[in-house]
């Protein structure tokens, strides 16, 4: 029994991470941000197999589809600095929403929990853009070197509202699905995590 439920997660991770892998082709940018950030709602798999089959899940969806888009797509330079951007996004968003909901299991949960992954995916890509994203892309993309005060007007102006506008965006997404998917979820979860 336990082998055929590890072979079912197995599975269900591979489509999921698929599913993830093609929405992250249809990225596109918002006109007033840096042109580097991009939307796009492959965190929604990832959510699915974190409060369906658990956080392992969910983080083994973002970092497969971001393998994935590096195999298919590359980088310019070779190192994969966005798609570890990219990763820590996805897993400073999901986690906070699958531990609040793992908490209370209801609308108000998942909105919650929302809310927070929002919030942590905002403030958290920040300081990592500051301490090491930004850093990397300035050193392996030729990004210009940015003074300590446009490196902050770049956080403060540019990443740290567009993720604020990325986690709405998603969190209006996931709550639409969530409404028609919720028993199926519930049934998922009872099998996964039963």
């Amino acid at each position: 029994m336990k082998k055929n439920l590890r072979l079912r997660s197995m599975i269900a991770i591979a489509m999921l991470s698929s599913i993830s892998f093609v929405l992250m082709l249809f990225n596109f940018p918002l006109p007033p941000f840096p042109a580097f950030l991009q939307v796009d709602f492959s965190e929604v798999p990832a959510i699915i197999a974190a409060i369906t089959m658990g956080p392992v899940a969910g983080i083994l969806v973002e970092l497969l589809k971001n393998v994935l888009d590096w195999v298919f797509s590359g980088s310019p330079t070779g190192v994969p600095v966005g798609h570890m951007a990219n990763f820590a996004t996805g897993v400073l968003f999901i986690l906070p929403v699958w531990w609040v909901y793992h908490r209370l299991s209801t609308a108000k949960g998942m909105t919650t929990g929302l809310i927070l992954g929002t919030f942590s995916m905002a403030i958290g890509m920040s300081l990592l853009n500051y301490v090491l994203f930004l850093p990397l892309y300035v050193k392996f993309m030729n990004f210009p070197v940015m003074s300590g005060e446009e490196l902050y007007q770049m956080i403060v102006l540019g990443i740290l509202p567009f993720n604020l506008l990325k986690g709405i965006i998603l969190a209006a997404i996931i709550l639409l699905l969530f409404r028609s998917m919720h028993r199926w979820i519930e049934k998922q979860r009872a099998v996964f995590q039963g």
